[in-house]
């Protein structure tokens, strides 16, 4: 009966402090949301950058809806407040879940948490300053004649936040190849053999997750390819460093 009753409080406790986190977690996405709905209008004018510069001159962005001038700027800004407060979010889940680790698997997910958002900004910053202005000059050279380019506001962020999450998603191929060798499902010599699969892959995948252009398919595939090698290489490392710490222990 006592060991029932600890171990229904034991998970009381756990289920409160997961509820206390994630409470912070949100709390924090709302302060940011709050300190940057002032520059919701100017956060959306950095957004539409790359695309307003290869615009034919005398042509604008335009709203298809009522609501659309709004809506459009905060909903990027809640967006923006999600990216910024990532960092705080993944310490929020280490101080979780980092008391049910081992000491060897502390080492680990540490750095692969705080990584993993590294590798998410450097994705979306990416696409951002390579891939946009790349993909709408050329779709701005292959408009046909008498087309007029007037973009909707909420199509293009509903554009560019696809692309910013294909991007942030394929830069943390890395982690994913660390994840997988560390667990023990495949490993970097396995991952080494399958490199000409990998590459014909990635390209498909770019396919998919970019606008139907060689241009956006190819600045996603390449990176990707890579991401894929320096996982292969990071992987290697843990492994060695793992394997050292058994034999020494």
């Amino acid at each position: 009966m006592t060991d029932d009753h600890s171990q229904g409080s034991s998970l009381f406790d756990h289920l409160l402090e997961l509820r206390n986190r994630l409470l912070a977690m949100v709390a924090s996405i709302l302060v940011i949301f709050l300190c940057l709905a002032y520059f919701a209008k100017d956060i959306y004018r950095a957004l539409a950058k790359p695309l307003v510069e290869v615009m034919p001159e005398g042509t604008n962005m335009i709203a298809t809806h009522v609501a659309s001038p709004f809506l459009a700027p905060f909903k990027l800004t809640l967006v923006v407040s999600i990216f910024i407060a990532m960092p705080y979010m993944l310490y929020q889940l280490w101080k979780f879940v980092a008391p049910g680790l081992y000491k060897n698997e502390k080492r680990l997910v540490a750095p692969l948490l705080f990584g993993s958002s590294f590798l998410f900004y450097a994705g979306i910053a990416f696409a951002y300053f390579v891939v946009f202005p790349l993909a709408f000059a050329f779709f701005n050279s292959v408009t046909p004649e008498g087309v007029v380019i007037a973009t909707d506001i909420s199509s293009y962020l509903d554009f560019v936040l696809k692309i910013f999450f294909a991007f942030g998603a394929a830069f943390e191929i890395p982690i994913a190849i660390i994840l997988m060798c560390w667990t023990g499902f495949t490993t970097p010599a396995k991952l080494r053999e399958k490199r000409p699969y990998v590459i014909v892959s990635v390209f498909v995948i770019g396919m998919l997750l970019t606008p139907p252009d060689v241009i956006s398919q190819t600045l996603l595939a390449i990176p990707m390819w890579l991401l894929f090698e320096l996982g292969i290489i990071l992987s290697s490392f843990y492994r060695k460093r793992a394997t050292e710490e058994e034999v020494s222990e």
